[in-house]
């Protein structure tokens, strides 16, 4: 991120039908009283804070309904397709129990460039990930997903390796993480 910028980042709510699913970028819902209760905690924040009333969400259901309740109040809400969460290829979607435990072998063993289900690597990712963080100035609010949130908090910029012991536990759905540039 540049310098002096801040970042405030919510995970999206919980997402329904997604127990036991490996979850990048299938689409699914959440509940629209969750969306809601986020987008409220969001407007508490930034009225606490003195934060803009802008906020940049994924396209996917999960974040973009949070910016709908956003806008409806009278925020201005982009939708960012580089805050998609990461491509899991044929994974995404299906349950762990279906996925060759041999090949969820395989991609924590090379987490940084095995790309799981034929989707992403966790390098394209952070590729992206940082690409877009580096061009934001000052305060920007966001709602995003855990994989993309882990990735810029813990893959630092021009990292060439990473492994799968030092991935974080992910932020628990409507959590919010701060980053200052």
């Amino acid at each position: 991120m540049a310098e002096g910028a801040q970042l405030w980042a919510w995970r999206h709510p919980r997402v329904l039908g997604a127990a036991g699913r490996c979850l990048g970028r299938t689409d699914l819902p959440v509940d629209r009283r969750r969306a809601k209760r986020l987008a409220h905690r969001i407007r508490a924040a930034a009225r606490r804070h003195g934060l803009p009333h802008e906020a940049v969400v994924s396209p996917l259901a999960r974040c973009r309904d949070v910016g709908r309740w956003l806008r409806r109040w009278g925020w201005r809400v982009e939708v960012d397709a580089r805050l998609v969460e990461l491509d899991f290829g044929t994974w995404d979607g299906r349950l762990w129990s279906e996925i060759a435990w041999e090949e969820v072998e395989r991609w924590q063993d090379e987490l940084w460039t095995y790309a799981p289900g034929g989707g992403e690597p966790l390098q394209a990712l952070a590729a992206r990930v940082h690409a877009w963080a580096g061009a934001q100035r000052g305060v920007r609010l966001l709602v995003g997903h855990a994989g993309w949130l882990n990735t810029l908090r813990s893959v630092q910029p021009g990292c060439s390796a990473f492994a799968a012991r030092d991935w974080p536990a992910p932020p628990r759905h409507g959590e919010c993480v701060v980053w200052r540039g």
